[in-house]
């Protein structure tokens, strides 16, 4: 998709000051069709070989309810253009206001019935980088409502800074806020209905939070997409001990 001048000014004005963005049919049915197929070739041929850390399921031992893919685009060459060279990667220097580097690809599905609910939750909590400047580009792949788990924003609670967050029991999700939900929250709550190749970007700050899958019958199926600002440090001895614990607990817990 590309912006005219004064779209793109409009946009990034949007997101400023609202902390998230919705960009209805960001790609086309084409474009989607391809994503697709690359994604099912990627489950079938990509997904047996990987580390257990880069695979999550709702459920132990359940290889047909996927939950979350990582890093795609460090392990197949399609999403690694789709994650450094497109679209999504000029939308992310708009609206970061700079050069991006490329963080992390993902894959979520909240699949029919048994699909969990995503935590509150700021994700520049989980990055761990200074400055704080990055974004989610959250891209739906079929259509999402309330009944299958859609995206929730508090509307401006990126300019509010970091909330305290605790440790839960979602899988792929492991820190939550402990004071959520605040009058803030609940004055300021947006339900994201979208529909497939709609995509919702959001500020590193931005609180969100998703319902599960109550749905008998549809998946939740979504991309995530991860850009940071050119100047973002990452702490990589934080970030290394962190997933070191988190794997531990999750061995423990019995989730992977």
């Amino acid at each position: 998709m590309i912006f005219e001048e004064n779209e793109a000014a409009q946009i990034k004005s949007d997101y400023d000051r609202d902390g998230y963005v919705r960009l209805p049919g960001f790609l086309d049915p084409a474009s989607l069709k391809d994503l697709l197929k690359n994604l099912d070739r990627y489950i079938t041929e990509i997904v047996p070989g990987l580390s257990k850390i880069d695979v999550y399921y709702e459920a132990k031992d359940q290889s047909n309810a996927i939950r979350q893919l990582i890093r795609l685009s460090q392990h197949d060459d399609y999403f690694a253009g789709m994650m450094n060279d497109s679209a999504f990667t000029r939308l992310a220097e708009l609206l970061i206001g700079r050069k991006t580097a490329s963080r992390n690809m993902q894959f979520f599905n909240k699949p029919a019935k048994i699909g969990a609910p995503t935590p509150p939750h700021q994700d520049g909590h989980y990055w761990m980088i200074d400055p704080c400047e990055g974004l989610t580009m959250w891209l739906a792949l079929e259509k999402v409502d309330e009944e299958n788990g859609c995206v929730r924003y508090a509307t401006g609670s990126h300019r509010n800074g970091f909330r305290p967050h605790g440790r839960t029991d979602t899988l792929g999700f492991s820190q939550g806020l402990t004071d959520f939900p605040n009058d803030d929250d609940r004055a300021n709550e947006v339900v994201m209905r979208v529909e497939p190749g709609d995509l919702l970007v959001h500020e590193a700050k931005t609180v969100h939070w998703a319902d599960g899958n109550t749905s008998e019958t549809r998946d939740r199926k979504a991309m995530g997409l991860v850009y940071l600002s050119d100047r973002a440090q990452e702490n990589k001895a934080a970030q290394a001990a962190y997933q070191k614990k988190l794997k531990e607990d999750l061995e423990v817990a019995g989730k992977i």
